[in-house]
């Protein structure tokens, strides 16, 4: 039978941040508030339901989270049914770059499938796992570590396709188009609004959208309980094909099996 020498509390315990910050910026739509103006509101839902349609792209995000994470993802995403991807992602800061480089590395590889949220670390973490590799994250079991919320957190996670940002916006009562702008060489129409949040505030959410109706960019602002949240990414390259393989079992240690794990006396 495998043994897992591992002693708690182990640093990637505290990785779930990393989920947390991938996904904060798509919370829920919340109540609903007064109609957009006509003419926004329709270019809005054609935007939703064209990048919708895309089912895939390239993406590369910047995320900042209060003192607790700065980070960088690159990669594709397919929303052709759940939420599938790799992305590569690198941290640049914060306590979560810490963590990783007690880890043994600050970037690692993160495989997005209908079951789990896959993430591979570093050999400090393979020498304490028996060899293996990845972590497993199954959103079943997230809310043993982020408690209350960790249902929440998974259905964030497996609902994080750009054309949520796109519908969050319908939701807004102050929703504006701001004007014709440029971004990365390409012409967009650049939209504004406040979305009901987490807390009493709300969160501000900008978005520039081609002439294809598609999402080129998003800016997300927030708060979190590790501080002030703002999410920037850029989209390109619609309906690129996306291929995910689940990394082998005997290479993957599973969240639930490291936190029930005893400590070595």
């Amino acid at each position: 039978m495998r043994s897992t020498r591992v002693r708690r509390p182990a640093p990637w315990t505290a990785l779930p941040v990393t989920l947390t910050a991938l996904a904060a910026c798509t919370a829920p739509e919340g109540s609903a508030n007064p109609e957009p103006a006509p003419a926004v509101a329709a270019a809005l839902r054609e935007a939703e339901r064209s990048t919708h349609r895309a089912a895939s792209s390239y993406v590369e995000s910047t995320t900042t989270m209060g003192s607790a994470l700065s980070m960088t993802a690159r990669g594709t995403l397919t929303w052709r049914g759940p939420l599938t991807g790799t992305l590569r992602i690198r941290y640049t800061g914060g306590s979560t770059a810490e963590t990783m480089r007690r880890l043994g590395s600050t970037s690692m590889e993160a495989r997005y499938l209908p079951d789990a949220y896959y993430a591979r670390m570093g050999e400090v973490f393979a020498g304490k796992t028996d060899g293996r590799h990845w972590i497993r994250y199954a959103y079943d079991d997230l809310e043993r570590v982020a408690g209350s919320a960790g249902a929440d957190l998974a259905d964030r996670m497996r609902d994080t396709a750009p054309h949520t940002s796109v519908k969050r916006l319908l939701a807004s009562s102050d929703v504006r188009k701001v004007g014709e702008e440029t971004v990365r060489g390409t012409r967009v129409t650049h939209y504004s609004g406040t979305v009901p949040g987490e807390g009493a505030d709300g969160q501000s959410v900008d978005i520039w959208v081609d002439d294809r109706d598609l999402l080129v960019k998003k800016v997300e602002k927030g708060r979190t309980a590790a501080g002030a949240l703002t999410q920037t990414a850029y989209y390109r390259d619609y309906g690129v094909r996306v291929a995910v393989e689940k990394p082998p079992a005997g290479d993957t240690a599973d969240l639930r099996e490291l936190l029930e794990a005893k400590p070595r006396s």
